[in-house]
C-alpha cells in the first residue's frame, strides 16, 4: 500500500514494490478476517458476501478444477458482475493455474479466437455462459458443488496467473500474460486515482465489465487486496440513471466511470452525491469536463492511465495536485515513465509514452507471439504506442500513434477535438480521423451522433471548435451519423472510422 503524503515528491521518494519472491495472488486477495464484508451483490434484491463466504467459493471450485487440470493450464471465466466471477479467479490462481477473462457480449467467433489461442483446457461460468461456449470447450457450473478445498500452490511471484486480451481496436487481439505480481502492480494507481483508497467507509464500484483489466484489476481485485467492497452489479445497458441507483443502493463511495459513462452522465445532467473520489481512464478529459464533474460530483475526477500490457502507471490525485484538462496525470510511484524518440531517447519533444522495464503490472509476454513481443519494447522501455509530451512531471496524451492527425504541416490529436465537440449542447458522442487531402495531407474529419431531439448544422459545429481549440484544428467536415462503432469497452473505434474516410476520399478522387 501507498504511505499517505502531503506531496507528489514525498509520496514518491517513499515508495518500495517490495514484490515478495513468492506470492499467490488467491492468498493476497483473501488475507482478511472471514467475517468482513468482500462484496456487494445487487444482482437480486442486496447481498453481502463475506471474505469467508468467498474463500469458502474458490475453495469447492478449486477442489473441482485441480481433477481436471495441472499447474499452467489456461482456464476461462465467463461472469457478469458477480461473486462467482471473483470466487473463479481466486480459484484458478490458488491451484497455480492461469485465468482468462471472457465477456458475455462476445459473440461465438470473439470466443473461439481466445479459447484457441489461449489453448483453455475448460471454462467456468453459469448457465447462460456455458450455452455460449457450446462445444468449444468444457464448462462448469460451480453454484451445486460439494463442499472441498485443496492446498494453496506455492507460485513465485513471476509466474503466469492471468492471461487478458487486448481489445482488439488494431489487428488482431494479443493476450498480455501477467503474472501473480500484477495485482500488486497495479494497488499504487488504484490508491493514488482514489485520493489514497482505503478511507473508512469506502466501498468502490464502477460499470466497466470485470472481464476487462479496467474492472477486473482497477476495481474487483485492488477492492478485495486492500478490504475495500466492491458493489457487483450488471447492467445490460448504462444508463445515467441506474447509474445514480447503484451509487445509491450501494453505498458507492468511489467510483471508475470510464469517459464515455461520463459522457453519458453529462448528456443527462445527473448528478451523484456522497461520492469521495471518481476516477476515469481510457481517453483524456478536457478541461470543460473535469469542471462539470466537480459540480455533479463534488469532487475532482482523478485521470489515469495504461494499458493492458503495462496498466495503472499515470495517474492524477487531486488531494495532492489538482487535475488539469488534457493533462493524463503524473506518473505513479514504481513506474518510470518517459517520453522517447525513435531511437528510444528520453525526448523533450512529442514522442512515444514508455514505460521502464521493471515495473510490477508490466506483462511478462505476448501469449505465443514472440515477434510481437520484441516489438513492444525499444531497449529497456515498453512503448506504448501512444503519442504524448512530457511537461515538467505531467504526461500530456496526444493521441494513438496511428491516430494522430497530419493536416498541413500540424500535428493533431484528436482527443482534444472530440472533447470539445462533446461540450456542445446536441452532440451526444463523437469520432475525429484524418481523412486524405491531396492538399493538406489530411483534413480533419467529425463524425457525429446528435442528442434524441437535436439538431445542430455542421457550420455551427465548425465554428464551435474554430472559437475553442486553434484554427486549423477545427473539423473541416462533419458527418452525422446514427451510432459510432465502439469497442466492448465504450471507446470509439478511429480504425473502423478512419478506414471509412479513406475509402470516401477514394471515391471523391474518381469523380
Amino acid at each position: 500500500m501507498l504511505t499517505a503524503a502531503t506531496t507528489y515528491d514525498a509520496l514518491r521518494e517513499g515508495f518500495d514494490w517490495a514484490v515478495p519472491e513468492r506470492l499467490n495472488m488467491a492468498a493476497q486477495v483473501l488475507a482478511h478476517p472471514r467475517e468482513q464484508v468482500a462484496i456487494v451483490d445487487l444482482s437480486e434484491g442486496r447481498r453481502e458476501v463475506t471474505y469467508g463466504e468467498l474463500a469458502d467459493m474458490s475453495g469447492r471450485l478449486a477442489a473441482e478444477l485441480s481433477k481436471r487440470v495441472a499447474p499452467g493450464d489456461r482456464v476461462g471465466v465467463l461472469f457478469s458482475q458477480d461473486a462467482w466471477c471473483a470466487a473463479a479467479h481466486i480459484a484458478i490462481w490458488k491451484i497455480g493455474c492461469i485465468s482468462v477473462p471472457l465477456f458475455k457480449l462476445f459473440k461465438r467467433d470473439a470466443l473461439a479466437s481466445r479459447i484457441g489461442d489461449s489453448g483453455l483446457a475448460l471454462v467456468v461460468s453459469d448457465a447462460e455462459g456455458a450455452g455460449m461456449i457450446g462445444d468449444m470447450a468444457e464448462a462448469i457450473v460451480p453454484f451445486d458443488l460439494p463442499e472441498g478445498d485443496v492446498a494453496l500452490v506455492d507460485t513465485a511471484s513471476e509466474e503466469p496467473a492471468v492471461l487478458i486480451y487486448t481489445s482488439g481496436t488494431t489487428g488482431k487481439p494479443k493476450g498480455a500474460l501477467h503474472a501473480h505480481r500484477v495485482l500488486t502492480g497495479h494497488l499504487p494507481g488504484v490508491e493514488m486515482s482514489h485520493d489514497f483508497l482505503g478511507h473508512e467507509g469506502d466501498c468502490l464500484w464502477t460499470p466497466a465489465d470485470w472481464a476487462w483489466i479496467g474492472g477486473l484489476f482497477d476495481v474487483l481485485m485492488p477492492g478485495l487486496a486492500l478490504g475495500v467492497p466492491v458493489v457487483a452489479a450488471r447492467l445490460p445497458k448504462f444508463t445515467a440513471s441506474e447509474a445514480a441507483r447503484i451509487c445509491q443502493e450501494g453505498a458507492v463511495r468511489n467510483v471508475f466511470f470510464p469517459p464515455t459513462a461520463l459522457r453519458m452522465l453529462k448528456a443527462a445532467n445527473q448528478t451523484i452525491a456522497g461520492l469521495r473520489s471518481v476516477a476515469s481512464g481510457g481517453e483524456p478529459l478536457g478541461a470543460e469536463m473535469l469542471a462539470w464533474g466537480r459540480e455533479a460530483f463534488g469532487v475532482s475526477i482523478n485521470e489515469f492511465y495504461g494499458q493492458t500490457e503495462c496498466n495503472m502507471c499515470v495517474s492524477s490525485c487531486a488531494i495532492l495536485f489538482e487535475p488539469t484538462g488534457g493533462a493524463t496525470g503524473k506518473a505513479v510511484p514504481g513506474f518510470d515513465l518517459a517520453v522517447i524518440d525513435e531511437r528510444g531517447d528520453v525526448t523533450e519533444a512529442e514522442g512515444d509514452i514508455a514505460v521502464k522495464r521493471g515495473a510490477a503490472s508490466m506483462m511478462l509476454k505476448y501469449w505465443n507471439n514472440p515477434q510481437a513481443s520484441a516489438e513492444k519494447f525499444r531497449g529497456d522501455w515498453l512503448v506504448t504506442g501512444d503519442k504524448g509530451v512530457m511537461e515538467g512531471d505531467v504526461i500530456r496524451f496526444v493521441g494513438r500513434e496511428d491516430d494522430v492527425i497530419s493536416s498541413g504541416g500540424y500535428r493533431i490529436g484528436p482527443a482534444e477535438i472530440e472533447d470539445c465537440l462533446m461540450t456542445h449542447a446536441s452532440v451526444a458522442t463523437v469520432g475525429v480521423v484524418g481523412k486524405p487531402d491531396p492538399l493538406r495531407h489530411e483534413i480533419v474529419k467529425a463524425y457525429v451522433v446528435l442528442k434524441d431531439g437535436a439538431g445542430a448544422s455542421a457550420a455551427e459545429l465548425q465554428d464551435y471548435v474554430k472559437a475553442r481549440l486553434a484554427s486549423y484544428s477545427y473539423p473541416r467536415e462533419v458527418a452525422f451519423v446514427e451510432a459510432l462503432p465502439m469497442t466492448v469497452t465504450g471507446k470509439v473505434i478511429r480504425k473502423e472510422l478512419k478506414a471509412r474516410a479513406v475509402m470516401e476520399a477514394a471515391s471523391e478522387a474518381d469523380l
